[in-house]
């Protein structure tokens, strides 16, 4: 019985448990896959990175390593993966599997009568299930999505963007070596020789340039580069290459590693020749050209160098705009204000720096510079001024500023008159409101307008409308018009004169009357009308201040301005009445301006008495442009040239002797040196004339050592080169020729 329990095992609870395996595996592919997406796009970042940076690959391929060795911990736990792991997932996921998948697993003959119904029925859900096809546990996708998404986005850009410059090798260059002054002997092996030369420099790093190698022996390079030289040895010689910069010798060191390699390296910070010398042979000269590095350069294109802003009419406010450029870049412009304020003794200084590279390229060799000067944020109030000029440094230390900027605000209060005129007398203050406190009047109620109400807005213009007629009134005196009722005026005692000029207030003692006399005209016995008596007898008591032709003694062009002058007061009263205040200010500023210019025509000025001193040239010259004497004077002296100069004398008289056939000597090389010393100072001031010369000259000495014939190309264009750095000789007198016998008879003649 037991046996027949044993192997008939229900086909379904077998089919069953097969499918459990089948749902484990999948489960664990998925999770796998999970884990797999983001590695994927590491790898490919890596590959991007090595790619990039082929100097890093050794440290990406351990990364790789790494990341081999965490990828095998994480899919460990995959691989126990069975049907007892997803048992727990399925009943929480599926409610028809009644938490009872577990009895799948399970010996039918451990289980009792219920459990084995209840594992027959879990057996037929189940395969009900996989049929509807949804018999599957799901796998969070999302985090591994987004992470293989940043890395994927993460090697596309690497990818594309550009490759760093590869750091530059050394260069070989080709370099001419005299031969060696001991030939070889026949049967013995060729002497050591220089193969290769390379040159690598190294700009400095305030230039922000790269590494290069020279194509050509003598190159340029920025001040303070630094230079190395590499050369390759052939022979088994144990001598050592040495270098000859200018005056100094330096012998090479060997490179590790490379057998028969030397190099040196030297920083240079100002032009210079350099040799090299091994094994008895020496090369050429070749000369390096070092560029010493330029301050910036600053140019203001706005403003002038002096700008007044009108007080009226015009925005408070100067616009500045300059060019800055420099050879390798600039780090840091700046705009340095002094602003004055006040007058005489109580002028107080203020400065006020501001940045002008903020949110600049820092390694832009040129810059456009702009910067806004708002007089009101600076502190100036009318007739304060200030002063400012530019600053800018480059990545070496460097700076330069421009000259002084003046920038004046105009003052209304002050007069402009010339130095040698007196100020005009003053009298009683104004008892009318001036146009100028009008005008700010207006702007104050303009400014407050959003936060009143309509009927104190209407209150308040309507007064500035009742002093603007007041105002109106008290200049139309001058014209002929008379005073309105209730306005206290009394007569006038001065000309017209904005804010100092003005009557003064009727009083208990001085009512507001017309008490001046008028004078009685001549009386005639002209009878012009029936009623002619009549207005004789009736002249001196009339009025005739309405008559504009005779009511004041006013100059024709003064009264045209000041009847201009009521003209705007009157329409700024009209619109100041009806509540137009923006529309008000244009005519009340037409108005002060024109009263300004009345007020400097009626002024009476008394000149000063005792000397008069003649205008400071400053005066007129200065922030003008004009430089003709402005030069700082300085002293020249020319000292004449060293009339012997043995050394090129000598090599000279070498050259002419070697010319005619005179053998040479061992000790001539030594002369020639001599000569060579000064050819090459000559050298660095001008390469492209003196340099042939000068490796012409190093062959003839090589050829002196080796006890060869002198190069006989060589010889013309070393004469020619000491022969221009001879001195000119002192002009003597030329003695005159002795008179003839025919001229020694004329001057007999002549003497008689």
């Amino acid at each position: 019985m037991s046996q027949v329990l044993e192997s008939s095992p229900t086909a379904a609870v077998a089919q069953a448990r097969q499918l459990l395996r089948k749902v484990a595996h999948a489960h664990a592919g998925r999770q796998a896959a999970a884990v797999l997406l983001p590695v994927i796009a590491g790898a490919v970042l890596l590959a991007a990175g090595g790619r990039h940076w082929p100097v890093a690959l050794p440290g990406l391929i351990v990364a790789a390593v790494v990341g081999v060795v965490v990828l095998w911990f994480l899919l460990g736990p995959l691989r126990e993966v069975g049907a007892a792991s997803v048992v727990p997932r399925l009943d929480r996921r599926f409610i028809e599997l009644e938490d009872s998948t577990g009895l799948l697993l399970r010996n039918p003959e451990d289980l009792n009568l219920l459990e084995q119904l209840q594992q027959q029925r879990v057996a037929r859900r189940l395969a009900g299930l996989r049929a509807a096809d949804t018999l599957t546990l799901p796998v969070d996708f999302r985090k591994a999505a987004w992470l293989a998404g940043g890395l994927l986005a993460a090697s596309a850009a690497l990818w594309w963007w550009p490759q760093a410059p590869a750091a530059a090798k050394p260069a070989g260059v080709a370099v001419r070596f005299s031969p060696s002054a001991r030939p070889a002997a026949p049967g013995r092996p060729v002497p050591s020789r220089i193969t290769e030369t390379q040159l690598l420099v190294t700009p400095p790093a305030y230039t922000h340039q790269s590494a290069f190698a020279p194509k050509q022996a003598s190159f340029q390079c920025p001040q303070g580069a630094r230079v190395r030289w590499q050369v390759r040895v052939s022979g088994a010689n144990r001598q050592v290459p040495e270098l000859e910069l200018g005056q100094r010798q330096r012998r090479l060191q060997p490179v590790a590693g490379q057998a028969g390699t030397f190099f040196i390296e030297q920083n240079l910070n100002a032009s210079t020749l350099y040799r090299l010398r091994f094994a008895g042979t020496v090369s050429d000269d070749y000369a390096i050209d070092v560029r010493a590095d330029q301050a910036p350069v600053v140019r203001i294109i706005t403003p002038k160098p002096y700008t007044m802003v009108n007080a009226i009419g015009q925005r408070p406010e100067v616009p500045i705009r300059a060019t800055v450029r420099d050879d390798y870049g600039l780090s840091r412009a700046e705009l340095v204000i002094t602003v004055a304020q006040g007058q005489g003794e109580a002028v107080k200084f203020r400065e006020v720096r501001r940045d002008l590279s903020a949110g600049r390229g820092g390694n832009s060799p040129q810059a456009s510079l702009t910067s806004q000067l708002n007089l009101p944020k600076l502190g100036l109030t009318y007739g304060d001024e200030l002063y400012f000029y530019i600053s800018a440094s480059d990545n070496n230390g460097h700076s330069t500023r421009t000259d002084s900027y003046l920038v004046q605000w105009q003052d209304t209060a002050v007069a402009d008159s010339a130095p040698d005129m007196g100020m005009g007398v003053k009298v009683a203050p104004a008892y009318f409101r001036s146009e100028r406190q009008i005008i700010i009047d207006t702007e104050k109620l303009i400014a407050e307008k959003a936060r009143l109400d309509a009927a104190t807005v209407a209150s308040r213009a309507n007064a500035l409308g009742f002093d603007q007629q007041t105002l109106r009134l008290r200049y139309g005196k001058f014209m002929g018009e008379e005073a309105e009722a209730g306005i206290g005026a009394t007569a006038v005692h001065s000309p017209i004169a904005e804010d100092e000029d003005a009557p003064a207030a009727p009083t208990a003692e001085a009512p507001a009357e017309d008490d001046h006399d008028h004078a009685a005209p001549p009386t005639s016995s002209a009878k012009a009308s029936p009623t002619a008596e009549t207005d004789a007898l009736m002249e001196p008591y009339i009025h005739k201040h309405d008559d504009a032709e005779t009511a004041d003694f006013l100059e024709p062009a003064v009264k045209a301005k000041l009847r201009a002058v009521l003209d705007q007061m009157w329409a700024a009263e009209l619109r100041l009445r009806t509540g137009q205040l923006k529309d008000a200010l244009p005519y009340e500023y037409r108005a002060l301006r024109l009263l300004k210019q009345v007020q400097q025509q009626t002024r009476a000025f008394v000149k000063k008495a005792g000397f008069t001193p003649p205008p400071m040239p400053e005066a007129t010259l200065r922030l003008t442009g004009e430089l003709a004497g402005a030069a700082v004077p300085h002293r020249q002296q020319t000292l004449p040239a060293p009339v012997t100069q043995p050394a090129v004398r000598a090599a000279l008289h070498w050259l002419a002797a070697s010319e005619n056939g005179l053998p040479t000597r061992p000790a001539d090389a030594a002369l020639l040196d001599q000569a060579g010393s000064m050819l090459a100072g000559a050298a660095l001031e001008r390469p492209g004339v003196y340099l042939p010369a000068l490796r012409a000259l190093r062959q003839l000495v090589a050829d002196v050592h080796a006890g060869r014939p002198a190069c006989a190309a060589c010889r013309p264009p070393v004469a020619r080169a000491l022969t221009d750095l001879l001195a000119a000789p002192a002009p003597t007198p030329a003695t005159p020729p002795a008179p003839d016998r025919l001229a020694r008879r004329y001057f007999q003649e002549l003497s008689r």
